[in-house]
């Protein structure tokens, strides 16, 4: 998630490209360059240090026509603000209308392309090609990604200008196209944030919680800028539903500014519109942290955010205030891990310490009077939840001891243990989530504040069993692991709440989608920060493996977590300080950052809070 530091190094196009692949800079071998007929596919710029920036060449002089089609793909991939040099390869009317940030669609190689004649006469003056590959992805005009599959066709029309002699592209589609190598190396993910519109934090004052809307910005083209301008437009269509801007409506940069760039004391002057000079102190502090929430992983660094309107300063929010201002799930740092030992009794030991010998959790959960399959524990870390060892029944206790353990809230029906409850998990209002795998009435459900009657929550267009639950920190996502016709994904979707006229809840998770596609099992996941999970799972005819996903499918750019045999539950904390820790075939064991796994002790089940 991390920014790419800016660097400088020229990247040529059609003909150029030749100079400088062949010459071993940037190019991954040189795509060929015919007069005529087949020109092969441009996916040539492998990942790069940080620092490299590429820009395009214009068209050569005399530029025949799959030149002209191999140089404004090229162009495509570089750091050229606007697309200025990819513009030149196009006629003057085309340079007008092509709008290229309205979509990006990712090949899994650099798109390939065909001349539709066999050979190109000497005397004709039009001709098409037609680019094509294998979807991976797509990015939209609002810059969010979504895996895509299946086959990428489209045609790109040169003309000969008439005076000139010039072949120029004079027809297209919309959006830009590049392999994902390209786009890997173009393009940086960025977590917008807004507020959760009905989410408290448990236990805490009634401060906002803070969501993150990931989004896709090009890396090296004045990201500062771009995710300001992003974050002020709004939320993503698919979060929209359930989350808040603190920007006033129609909120944007005031006329005629420029780049925006922090000063030498990291602090960013943010010029705003009129619309957001009636903005009150508070309203205007959650605009603050809005900001500094989005700019924390960008280059150059942002610890303060002035904003102005009118000549006027309507506010400034320091980094180490804005935590006060609104609640992130990455900032929480839980006292404990928890887990069961061989004899299935609650235990936990302090996180993130190197103990290894566990003691029982207070309460009546931990007194070992219930041999236990799975818990969780409150996000407060006040109350806990465990289903019985048999999957059958699920307990909540408080973590105070002395307590007695009270009749279960809930009991499944399922004939065997994979067919009754899965492990349940906590939100960020302090309800308890849990699915109930019978296969003659599979349903997930929720007991608000952990208990009373369970509530069956509302899943359209969800298809299969709900094998695994685990929700998110901000209270408005759910991660689910989702069994059907011998595959299990992991989907996630929005928690939309209502409150209806007879005052009953009703809970509804809406727009679910897979953030495996490629993955053919999933085996166990876990939140791992405002955006990101840690899967166990596997593809088609694959070895098992854990990796890191981003909510909207796409991979973060950090490191694979180290290899594990027979990992069969992972858990991760938002504070990314804290190790990974799996229940394996060696029993608990954790994962400090840039170590090998290390056993802590016999046991399985971890869980941090949530």
């Amino acid at each position: 998630m991390g920014a790419d530091r800016e660097g400088a190094r020229r990247h040529r196009p059609a003909r150029a490209a030749a100079y400088v692949a062949c010459g071993a800079v940037l190019l991954a071998g040189c795509a060929s360059m015919p007069d005529n007929g087949d020109l092969r596919g441009v996916e040539s710029t492998p990942r790069q240090d940080s620092q490299v920036r590429v820009f395009a060449m214009p068209p050569a002089e005399d530029a025949v026509p799959s030149e002209i089609v191999q140089g404004f793909l090229e162009a495509l991939t570089s750091d050229d603000p606007n697309y200025r040099t990819a513009r030149q390869y196009l006629t003057a009317d085309m340079a007008k209308t092509w709008r290229p940030e309205l979509s990006t669609t990712v090949l899994t190689d650099g798109p390939g392309a065909q001349a539709d004649s066999p050979r190109i006469r000497e005397d004709a003056d039009e001709v098409s090609f037609t680019l094509t590959g294998d979807k991976v992805a797509t990015v939209d005009a609002q810059q969010s990604y979504a895996p895509a599959t299946g086959p990428y066709s489209s045609t790109v029309h040169l003309r000969r200008n008439a005076k000139t002699k010039q072949w120029r592209i004079d027809a297209l589609p919309q959006g830009v196209v590049m392999g994902r190598t390209d786009f890997q190396r173009n393009y940086l993910s960025v977590n917008k944030y807004f507020f959760a519109t009905d989410t408290t934090q448990a236990g805490t004052s009634a401060r906002p919680t803070a969501v993150a809307d990931p989004v896709y910005v090009r890396k090296h083209v004045d990201p500062v800028t771009h995710v300001v301008r992003s974050l002020l437009k709004g939320p993503t269509r698919r979060l929209d539903p359930v989350v808040r801007s603190g920007f006033p409506t129609g909120t944007a940069l005031a006329k005629g500014v420029g780049a925006l760039t922090p000063d030498e004391r990291s602090r960013l002057t943010v010029p705003l519109n009129d619309r957001a000079a009636a903005a009150g102190r508070n309203r205007c502090a959650e605009m603050a942290a809005q900001l500094l929430f989005t700019l924390r992983n960008l280059t150059p660094a942002v610890e303060e955010v002035e904003l102005r309107a009118g000549g006027e300063e309507l506010c400034a929010l320091t980094e180490a205030r804005a935590d006060r201002v609104a609640s992130r799930g990455s900032t929480q740092h839980p006292d404990y891990l928890y887990f069961l030992d061989p004899e299935h009794r609650f235990v936990r030991i302090p996180a993130g310490s190197s103990a290894t010998q566990p003691d029982p959790v207070p309460g009546a959960l931990g007194t070992g009077e219930r041999s236990l399959r799975s818990v969780a524990v409150s996000r407060d870390e006040r109350t806990a939840a465990g289903v019985g060892l048999d999957g059958k029944a699920l307990y909540v206790g408080s973590m105070v001891s002395g307590g007695s353990l009270e009749k279960p809230l809930l009991t499944s029906a399922g004939q065997t243990e994979e067919d009754r409850l899965t492990a349940p998990s906590w939100d960020a209002r302090g309800d308890l989530w849990v699915a109930d795998r019978d296969p003659g009435k599979p349903r997930l459900l929720l007991l608000e504040d952990g208990a009373g009657e369970p509530l069956e929550v509302r899943t359209p267009g969800l298809g299969g069993r709900v094998q695994a639950v685990r929700v998110a920190a901000d209270g408005v996502r759910v991660a689910l692991v989702v069994a059907e016709e011998g595959r299990s994904s992991l989907v996630v979707g929005l928690i939309e709440r209502r409150r209806e006229a007879d005052g009953r809840s009703t809970v509804t998770v809406v727009e679910p989608r897979s953030a495996t596609p490629e993955f053919e099992q999933v085996t166990a996941m876990s939140w791992a920060g405002d955006s990101r999970l840690v899967v166990v799972g596997r593809e088609h005819g694959g070895v098992e493996q854990m990796r890191y996903v981003q909510v909207d499918g796409s991979t973060p750019d950090v490191p694979t977590p180290a290899a594990l045999t027979g990992a069969k539950e992972v858990t991760a904390s938002g504070d990314d300080r804290l190790p990974l820790v799996a229940y394996s075939v060696d029993g608990i064991v954790r994962l400090p950052s840039g170590t090998q796994w290390q056993k802590v002790t016999e046991g399985t089940a971890p869980v941090y809070p949530g």
